[in-house]
């Protein structure tokens, strides 16, 4: 069996501008000066060449990377014979992605620890994943490029208070730190005597960094072959080096499809993968949507959309197809083969096995920095993640002085559910006055080539998730438009930075709830509840200050019953009548 991924695409009438793109940058010299790091290639503003040249060390990250695999295998032993049994991953975005990846790629493997990842500060999913692990067996791994980042430290705190109760003194024993040099979070793990701290590389930014220690130190803990993994990853390295032209490097020829299609308005990149290979996806949606998603322009990725028949889609997708050759799947092939034939263009990536997974995060790193220059953007950038993070400052800082966060009155109250909107949102309502007609009048919004978002700060069960499923293919099948859903505060750091900055096509449906048991944070005079609310609250007002179509419905303490009353009223919006399913 090959080891090699082999790269097929279709794109119907798009083929000609495509092949002419490829020979466009064949003769700008586009491969060689990428991997020159030529800032150029995406911003002509002396002010982005700085920050440029500062993030594109993933290009050699594989080749540092390999020499650290002593020192990971040895890690991975000592892991091992510590008789630890859970790896407890502490993160957000880019810090926890991979490992998320990993974790559902790979599973649990035998003799060694089961990874979990936490990347939420919803209190029930704090505790939910507390409840799982055996805290003294648990070896918590806090993850953060800038060290500074609120999430991964709150966690930190909480853990390790947590930790104190069952090993004292020693609790340090059982954290590990992988974070920039120098960072805030080193100053921690060394005064706390954490078991040990890995370094990222300054050169790599979060999104980019699933080759580096944080992705590479949880996968060898949790017994993945990464020297394997990362001796595969250096063959699609080697096809994307500086010598190999467009038309032969599989990650620029990807991007020049991505860039070339999304310039023509085919911007929702629709991501399909066989099961085996299905938690890529949220890996990718980051890389794509906080890279691209600037000045008003973007690719906006499609992930975990149902696969519906070729009717159901509008003319803005394009597919990307990841099948596992070795699990075969006929109905969705069937599918991808059926839309393909109608017209919608697909580019198919068989991946000869899941330790492959190497390749495609380099192919997908390459292509994206690749389609972000064809887009005139800085794909190494994400202002407006900050945006929101300043906006939940405000909201914390007011909750400090006045113990309770700034709310304003909802403009619909209907039963348990209260409904928010700022002024602008709310003279475009119509005067509804139910969560029935807000619904309705909300999602008529939605037109041709738009999406819509929902972005939940609840905890992911799986009734709430089949749930926000069932909207999304509603909303899809109704409307033709594309649909996404994001957790919060995790979407922040990835598909947030597209909603702000991206172009103005998203209609965003957000839902937060009542917490029952709320989890204090030690050290802070705030909760875990009141730390979402905050982000909630701040990713709403960036929402608004940039004009963007928001509702916020807030469901109360009852999570699964108010969201299955969402989905009721999305029913009677869109089905015709008398077809509302009682499901």
């Amino acid at each position: 069996m090959s080891s090699f991924n082999h790269q097929t695409w279709t794109v119907g009438s798009f083929e000609a501008n495509v092949t002419a793109t490829l020979k466009d940058l064949h003769a700008k010299d586009f491969v060689r000066r990428l991997w020159a790091k030529d800032p150029s290639l995406w911003h002509q503003d002396p002010a982005h060449h700085t920050i440029i040249r500062n993030a594109l060390g993933w290009l050699s990250v594989i080749e540092r990377q390999r020499s650290q695999v002593p020192r990971l295998r040895a890690f991975a032993e000592d892991v091992k014979n510590a008789g630890l049994t859970h790896l407890l991953l502490l993160g957000m975005g880019g810090s926890s992605l991979c490992p998320e990846v990993c974790r559902l790629t790979f599973g649990i493997i035998h003799g060694h620890p089961e990874l979990h990842v936490l990347d939420s500060t919803v209190p029930s999913q704090v505790k939910s994943v507390e409840n799982r692990v055996d805290l003294a067996r648990t070896l918590c791994i806090v993850a953060s490029k800038s060290g500074s980042t609120t999430e991964p430290l709150v966690f930190q705190k909480y853990f390790f208070e947590r930790m104190q109760r069952v090993k004292g003194y020693r609790a340090g024993e059982n954290f590990l730190a992988i974070t920039d040099r120098g960072s805030r979070l080193e100053f921690v793990a060394r005064e706390l005597h954490f078991r040990d701290v890995w370094h990222g590389e300054r050169d790599v930014g979060g999104r980019y960094s699933a080759l580096s220690n944080f992705g590479m130190v949880p996968a060898a803990a949790m017994g993945v072959n990464v020297e394997q993994l990362l001796s595969r990853a250096e063959q699609m390295r080697q096809r994307c080096d500086s010598a190999v032209p467009p038309a032969d490097n599989p990650g620029v020829e990807l991007g020049v499809i991505l860039g070339t299609l999304a310039k023509a308005g085919r911007d929702k990149l629709t991501l399909i993968a066989s099961p085996a290979l299905s938690s890529v996806g949220s890996w990718l949606e980051q890389l794509i949507a906080e890279s691209t998603g600037k000045e008003e322009k973007g690719i906006i990725p499609i992930e975990g959309e149902p696969l519906g028949e070729p009717h159901v889609y509008g003319r803005d997708r394009v597919f990307a197809y990841l099948r596992h050759v070795d699990e075969p799947y006929p109905e969705q092939g069937a599918k991808i083969a059926a839309l393909q034939a109608a017209g919608h263009p697909v580019v198919r990536i068989d991946v000869a096995d899941v330790i492959n997974l190497g390749q495609e995060f380099f192919r997908w790193e390459v292509a994206t920095a690749t389609a972000g220059a064809l887009m005139d953007v800085n794909a190494f950038d994400q202002p407006n993640v900050q945006e929101s993070k300043d906006f939940t400052r405000y909201y914390l800082e007011e909750f400090k002085k006045k113990e309770s966060l700034p709310q304003e009155p909802p403009v619909v109250v209907d039963g348990d559910v209260r409904i928010f909107a700022d002024a602008a949102n709310q003279r475009a309502l119509s005067g509804a006055s139910s969560l029935d007609g807000i619904l309705s009048a909300h999602l008529a919004r939605a037109q041709a080539g738009e999406y819509v978002a929902l972005n939940a700060y609840v905890e992911r069960t799986p009734a709430v998730h089949a749930a926000f499923q069932r909207i999304r293919t509603l909303v899809r099948d109704a409307k033709r438009v594309a649909t996404t859903v994001g957790y919060g505060p995790r979407f922040l750091h990835s598909t947030g930075q597209l909603h702000k900055g991206g172009p103005n096509t998203g209609v965003f449906i957000q839902i937060t709830a009542g917490e029952g048991e709320d989890v204090m944070i030690p050290g802070e005079p705030y909760s875990f509840g009141t730390l979402a609310a905050a982000q909630a609250l701040g990713d709403m007002k960036s929402l608004t200050t940039r004009n963007r179509r928001v509702i916020r419905i807030h469901v109360g303490f009852d999570v699964e019953s108010g969201v299955k009353r969402i989905q009721k009223a999305v029913e009677r919006a869109l089905l015709p009548l008398g077809n509302a399913t009682n499901g």
